[in-house]
């Protein structure tokens, strides 16, 4: 016997995800946290991740139903969203509250930080190895004490991040992704008819000087605000370019909440699992969107696949089930993850390129057939003759016919 059938390392939306779907089914499972730091990220969550996991209402802080695309020469394109909205939530209480869940469907909770694992032959032949994780314990608030424990499983979920130290330890091919450094300010959001402020819309800046390779954002937060951006370049300052993007919107003056940074994966690794008793789910398996920095309902799938694949391997005894959670996950958005990353590389490259591209977005067959892909997660092909006049107007641009 093992402590645990299963040991999730991270509570951000996938580990939380993942030890919510394992306690639903019967399963044992331990859930370890650091706490104590919360990701910066937008918050922005599509229709489809409210209903695919259940995501009550009072945990959105604001709707959103415009996307505002600000170029280099201040060119500005509002992308309305019909039928719907975009929901936003405040990750410092978005993923306390999904770890919660877990613990009330009987996921046993630990503050504490992933030191290092090992395997212990199986008493039963044929059996994946069983796991033992060494932690390092935390108080509530996350302060490390002098104290360390290790606990046994069947199975761990490594959900603990970029550079997931899971993965480093243990899946081949962990040391091949690709990141952006972002960081953000959380604030007080202002007075509504504060300048250009809008409550119920999202701001995207491509600017050389907020991101040379990826954007600045102003996302509302209800009574706060995400101010950010985002780049692969290690030295660009980006708590001066935050600066500067904070006076562009006329939020210099706003009270500062605080302040978080951190590596964004945008590729996703290779292998997601060792083939015997370790599979990887949201940013340690490198699950955020190129282009768009998406991460939050991917991390949440990502979840989902990685429980759904330690059930199987555990059903079966075969550990190369767990390869199911990175197939089945790039069957459904493999290709969006590819066309995402050519447009990422091309289209920021460059303000000239920028400016073409925020242009391109006054299209209204670009506008639906983005959102649509955005709001449902698929690839829209029901509209052959829009994906035509697309793919049309994108060759006048990269050919230089069309006009920035």
């Amino acid at each position: 016997m093992t402590d645990h059938d299963v040991i999730v390392i991270g509570g951000g939306p996938a580990g939380a995800t993942s030890a919510d779907d394992l306690a639903r089914a019967g399963y044992r499972v331990l859930l370890v946290d650091r706490q104590g730091r919360t990701k910066p990220c937008g918050g922005a969550i599509p229709p489809r991740a409210i209903k695919d996991f259940n995501i009550p209402d009072e945990m959105l802080v604001a709707r959103i139903n415009c996307a505002r695309m600000i170029s280099p020469k201040d060119r500005r394109v509002d992308i309305p969203i019909e039928n719907g909205f975009v929901g936003m939530v405040d990750r410092h209480s978005f993923d306390e509250w999904l770890r919660t869940r877990a613990a009330e469907h009987g996921a046993t909770r630990l503050v504490g930080q992933f030191d290092r694992l090992e395997e212990i032959e199986a008493a039963e032949p044929g059996q994946p190895p069983v796991v033992r994780v060494h932690l390092t314990l935390k108080e509530a608030r996350g302060t490390i004490k002098a104290e360390t424990a290790s606990f046994t499983a069947r199975m761990v979920i490594g959900a603990d991040g970029a550079r997931s130290r899971v993965a480093q330890q243990s899946v081949r091919g962990a040391d091949r992704g690709r990141f952006v450094f972002a960081y953000h300010e959380i604030l007080e959001a202002p007075q509504a008819g504060h300048g250009n402020y809008g409550a119920e819309r999202c701001d995207v800046i491509y600017d050389a000087r907020i991101s040379p390779d990826f954007y600045g954002w102003v996302f509302p937060h209800g009574r706060l605000v995400s101010v950010g951006t985002g780049s692969m370049d290690k030295g660009f300052s980006l708590r001066g370019a935050t600066t500067t993007l904070r006076a562009m919107a006329g939020l210099s003056d706003a009270a500062t909440v605080r302040r978080e940074g951190a590596p964004i994966p945008l590729k996703p690794l290779p292998h997601w699992d060792n083939g015997r008793n370790v599979v990887l789910a949201g940013d340690a398996s490198g699950v955020v969107a190129p282009a768009s920095g998406e991460g939050i309902y991917y991390a949440m799938l990502g979840g989902r696949l990685a429980a759904e694949a330690c059930i199987e391997a555990l059903a079966t005894g075969k550990g190369r089930a767990l390869a199911n959670a990175r197939k089945r996950f790039m069957k459904e958005h493999g290709r969006v993850f590819f066309i995402l990353g050519i447009l990422q590389r091309f289209w920021y490259s460059t303000d000239k390129r920028r400016e073409a591209f925020v242009k391109i977005c006054q299209d209204k067959d670009v506008q639906q057939l983005t959102f649509d892909a955005y709001m449902n997660k698929r690839l829209v092909r029901k509209k052959p003759m829009a994906h035509m006049r697309i793919f049309l107007k994108d060759m006048a641009h990269l050919l230089g016919f069309a006009k920035a």
